[in-house]
């Protein structure tokens, strides 16, 4: 549950940002996005960690894409570190409708496309290495 719990999070935040640009008049997708985007970081946070401390090392085929899985993890964790930045400024400050947000949809976009390709890496390490032991 700790693994899926983040990708679920972040990639209905991101249909939910899409669609806030859709149906401009929505405000509340806009921020549905937002929060969705700040649970399923802090939430990726929890499962990065378990992955680091509680995976034994692996080597051959399985090590190689346990190496795939755990550096797409990091990058989707920077780059959905740096669009809550993003984000949580512009809701603070106040100008969630200037320029910068266009930054931050593509940054939470690539964050989304990178959980969704962690999440791949996973399930390969998991159903192809792991089940079988």
């Amino acid at each position: 549950m700790l693994v899926h719990f983040p990708i679920a999070l972040i990639l209905i935040g991101f249909i939910a940002d899409f669609a806030s640009l859709v149906f401009k008049k929505e405000a509340c997708l806009s921020k549905t996005g937002f929060y969705l985007l700040i649970v399923g970081t802090l939430s990726a946070v929890f499962a990065l960690l378990a992955g680091v401390l509680f995976t034994s090392d692996m080597s051959g085929a399985a090590g190689e894409v346990k190496a795939t899985h755990e550096l797409f993890a990091w990058i989707t964790l920077g780059l959905l570190f740096l669009t809550s930045v993003i984000r949580i400024f512009l809701v603070v400050k106040k100008r969630e409708h200037s320029d910068l947000k266009w930054l931050a949809f593509a940054l939470y976009g690539l964050g989304a496309i990178s959980v969704g390709i962690t999440g791949f890496f996973g399930g390969t390490l998991v159903y192809n290495y792991m089940m079988p032991l």
